[in-house]
């Protein structure tokens, strides 16, 4: 019969700290995402613990855990090694090169913990940007101008319909969707190029 394991140390503020450097080393990350990663840690430590140890010992040290990584992460922004305006506006666009809509973009960095104002200001404002990152998408999925039939054969209502719907569920206006789809292929590859330089 083997004997029972040992508890494993619970993780202190040292630890989360060299934890945290470890993340940022890999990944870009916003605050609110940084507090999740160390959460998810802790949440780990805590089911191995509970295996070997006392229920409410592990519950407490949890708890001081949490509360350290809160202070890790406080840390690491006061000392601007965390920047979520900075994360915003790069991400921001990243997607919009990628051809993701401003609603796209919202829902993205919200999911990340970006809110209020910084999520406004990291959106993209110019609506050029946004009927060229349709366009984007538009390439990607051979659509509209991008359409392998010759520019001069006009598409059927069904295909336009599924066109425009592949745009909507990525979030672009139906104004946008049509003008995407309606641009002359030279045009619209001119202002994808665009884009992606800029």
């Amino acid at each position: 019969m083997t004997p029972p394991a040992s508890a494993p140390l619970p993780p202190d503020a040292a630890l989360l700290h060299e934890a945290a450097l470890a993340h940022l080393a890999r990944f870009a990350s916003s605050a609110a995402g940084l507090a999740r990663v160390l959460e998810r840690r802790i949440a780990r430590w805590q089911r191995a613990a509970a295996v070997a140890g006392e229920a409410a010992t592990v519950e407490q040290q949890g708890a001081a855990a949490r509360l350290a990584a809160r202070e890790v992460v406080a840390r690491l922004v006061a000392a601007g090694v965390i920047d979520d305006a900075a994360f915003a506006a790069t991400r921001a666009a990243r997607l919009n090169r990628a051809g993701r809509s401003r609603r796209g973009i919202a829902a993205h960095l919200a999911a990340r913990g970006i809110a209020g104002e910084t999520l406004r200001e990291a959106l993209p404002e110019n609506p050029e940007a946004e009927l060229a990152a349709a366009l984007v998408l538009a390439r990607r999925r051979r659509l509209g101008p991008f359409h392998p039939s010759p520019p001069t054969v006009a598409l059927d209502a069904s295909e336009t319909r599924r066109a425009l719907a592949i745009l909507a569920r990525a979030g672009f206006s139906r104004a946008i969707a049509e003008a995407a789809l309606a641009m002359a292929p030279a045009q619209a590859e001119a202002l994808v190029l665009r884009l992606l330089r800029g």
